[in-house]
């Protein structure tokens, strides 16, 4: 709901008030409809047609020092105030990036950057290419193999990263349709690559260090925005010690009630096992409370679905990233352990604990990834 929601994290667009939103409520946003086949690597590109839509990496790395986290994100936003300016500066399309960094002992580091489309950011629709500046993430082949290719630069932080499959694609849902709640049209097209392997440089105060790592990878896009009654969402993705791969997520209400879940387990066989929102169960059990604004994030949870139980350990309690672009949000993101009948690394997203999000001046997500 990514980065993890839901159409991602992930997920904040600009609030848009009085002739703005009445501009975006008569944009004809195409609907997420099931039975439509993702084709790749067309749909690792853009789909500017669509309202809202995130690329998102997670990753734990075990040098320079072991259990460092890192995320990268880039949201494209289409917020429909632009549409009859003939101008190609228009903003038509907002393109915003958040980048993490937890080091245990240290904390959280992050960096952001937003722009809209043709003035410092772009996107390409045929493959994975989106940029802002000197940050991009695109996908590369060569000689018949791929890889995602991550370049990011800023003040406490920088990297050039390798992130190589070793497993296929994981489709969310139906073939890629995720259901978002329990009508059809809350719903996004969701792509995760799990279990990619990292490799490159991280440039820290000065020295430059070579890593290597796990990452998980996401791509969403959506029209539809929350359901109502919904403030936010709890998601995670995790790369399993033997191989395989957990996904898993809920709505939430206002008195953290869940309105909707999902999970899905691939075993280290490739096996793929789906579990509906009656099957799935969030229970908070430990809080860690932001000094910043007060809020109360559960960063010990359990995560029940089927016949599996397993609890989340954050690597650091104070993973929450305070951001200003495009418009001031916070939300927690952060690398985490869990162990129980699955164990493993990833990352926990959790939205919505420091005030109702909002995108496109109505109740929205970064859709769970």
């Amino acid at each position: 709901m990514r980065r993890r929601s839901f159409l991602a994290t992930p997920l904040l667009l600009p609030s848009l008030t009085g002739t703005a939103a009445a501009a975006a409520s008569a944009v004809d946003y195409p609907a997420v409809k099931a039975g439509v086949e993702l084709v790749f690597p067309r749909d690792h590109g853009a789909h500017p047609d669509f309202r809202t839509e995130w690329w998102y990496v997670t990753g734990a790395l075990d040098a320079p020092q072991p259990d460092v986290g890192f995320q990268f994100t880039f949201f494209r936003s289409r917020p429909g105030i632009a549409e009859g300016l003939r101008s190609p500066l228009a903003a038509r399309q907002i393109v915003f990036a958040h980048a993490a960094l937890t080091i245990p002992g240290e904390g959280l580091l992050h960096a952001e950057r937003a722009a809209r489309a043709n003035l410092g950011a772009r996107f390409a629709s045929h493959d994975l290419d989106v940029g802002i500046g000197a940050w991009r993430m695109f996908r590369q082949e060569i000689g018949g193999r791929e890889s995602l290719q991550l370049r990011m630069q800023g003040p406490q932080f920088s990297w050039e990263l390798s992130l190589n499959p070793s497993q296929p694609l994981l489709l969310q849902g139906d073939a890629g349709h995720s259901r978002k709640g329990h009508t059809p049209d809350l719903a996004s097209h969701y792509v995760s690559w799990p279990q990619l392997r990292v490799a490159g440089t991280l440039l820290r105060q000065g020295r430059r260090h070579a890593v290597d790592g796990r990452a998980w990878f996401d791509h969403e896009w959506s029209t539809t925005l929350l359901g109502g009654g919904a403030v936010g969402w709890d998601w995670l993705g995790i790369n399993l010690g033997d191989g395989g791969a957990l996904m898993a997520f809920r709505m939430r209400d206002a008195a953290g009630s869940t309105l909707y879940a999902h999970a899905a387990w691939r075993d280290a066989d490739g096996r793929l096992q789906q579990f509906a929102s009656e099957q799935v169960h969030f229970t908070p059990l430990r809080h860690w409370q932001s000094p910043r604004n007060g809020a109360r994030y559960p960063v010990e949870i359990e995560v029940r679905f089927g016949e599996h139980s397993i609890r989340t350990r954050p690597a650091v309690d104070d993973q929450e990233l305070s951001t200003t672009l495009p418009t001031p949000v916070s939300y927690w993101e952060g690398l985490v352990r869990v162990e129980g009948s699955l164990s493993g690394r990833g990352y926990l997203e959790m939205t919505g604990y420091a005030g109702r999000l909002r995108v496109g001046g109505a109740a929205g997500h970064r859709l769970p990834a």
